[in-house]
């Protein structure tokens, strides 16, 4: 239930698929170092990428920072695309590596420079009447590790599979599947409030 509540609220933010025959004809122009083809594919394709490093990371300085260096990475490996998914969906693997590598980093780094004294916790939010579900479940993704963010954000919003979730970041189709377990899980125990509202 949780994943049909985010394809549902993924379905608004979805933008129309491009040409096929035209985006590969793209490809093959960056490829060959037309600066005008690499201005197309970076506009066709730096909305998508912010969104999903955005709504990843939670913080709009980081997604920035990650849409760049998505896009420099994939230029540097667009000469690999081997057609058989859309640009688009190559893309959007090549950025959510990209946004999970990058956060692991941030991450090490924050816990390297905090002291544990100076750690605070945080108390939970109070419970408010007025927000809704969507703003329920995109706090709850928030609170999610990084590494089972990125992977229900892959499946459930992006509409990745499995192997493909595998392919882009490095691990098992089992890791995969067990991870989106383990964030459904946590966004059922966080939300379970909600629950009469997916019935």
């Amino acid at each position: 239930m949780v994943g049909s509540t985010l394809q549902h609220i993924n379905s608004s933010l979805s933008s129309p698929t491009p040409d096929r025959s035209h985006e590969q004809q793209l490809v093959r122009r960056v490829i060959s170092g037309d600066p005008m083809a690499e201005r197309e594919f970076y506009n066709a394709h730096v909305d998508a990428v912010y969104r999903l490093a955005y709504r990843v990371a939670g913080d709009p300085e980081l997604a920035k920072d990650f849409t760049q260096e998505a896009f420099v990475r994939a230029f540097d490996r667009l000469s690999q695309f081997r057609g058989e998914a859309s640009v688009s969906t190559w893309m959007r693997r090549v950025a959510m590596s990209v946004v999970l590598n990058g956060l692991e980093r941030v991450n090490t780094r924050k816990t390297r420079e905090t002291p544990l004294e100076d750690t605070e916790i945080e108390s939970p939010p109070a419970a408010t009447d007025n927000i809704d579900l969507k703003d329920r479940l995109t706090a709850a993704i928030g609170e999610l590790p990084s590494a089972q963010r990125g992977v229900i954000m892959m499946h459930d919003v992006e509409g990745f599979t499995h192997q493909e979730i595998a392919d882009a970041l490095g691990i098992t189709v089992s890791s995969s599947k067990v991870r989106l377990f383990r964030a459904r899980a946590r966004l059922r125990i966080a939300l379970a409030d909600l629950a009469e509202e997916w019935i």
